[in-house]
């Protein structure tokens, strides 16, 4: 009979077996993820990064799972100008869509303006908020 661990601090290797296995495991039932990292960096006069971007395209999908805009430029167009870049690259990768969600009210004005429509959400993630699925059709 297998045996449980609960942990709050699994070694590499070992989520490197799940990993693997549940990579294995997708490859063989719907075929390779072909995923590959994204980012769109911000950088300031000095080229240090303040911000950007960070996905990766999978089975013809961009995932953006961070999308970060420093205060000195928010509100000024920026968050639409990265995820254009993002999207107009994933479409070169041969994605036929790009998804992404946020809890934030801001952030999802910004998504929405930029072509996103929502397909789902998640109430009170965190409280008081709600988590909200959004995708754009490339």
């Amino acid at each position: 009979m297998p045996e449980f661990e609960l942990t709050a601090s699994p070694s590499p290797e070992e989520l490197a077996v799940i990993t693997d296995g549940l990579t294995a495991f997708n490859t063989e039932d719907v075929g390779p993820s072909e995923r590959q990292a994204l980012a769109v960096l911000i950088r300031d006069t000095d080229g240090k990064v303040s911000g950007g971007l960070s996905g990766y395209t999978a089975w013809g999908w961009l995932f953006v799972q961070l999308l970060y805009i420093p205060d000195t430029l928010r509100g000024s167009g920026m968050a639409g100008k990265i995820l254009a870049k993002a999207e107009e690259e994933a479409a070169a990768r041969g994605c036929r869509g790009a998804w992404i969600d946020t809890f934030n009210p801001h952030a999802l004005g910004a998504y929405r303006r930029q072509g996103y429509e929502v397909f789902g959400e998640l109430p009170d993630f965190p409280e008081g908020r709600t988590r909200t699925f959004l995708k754009k059709m490339l």
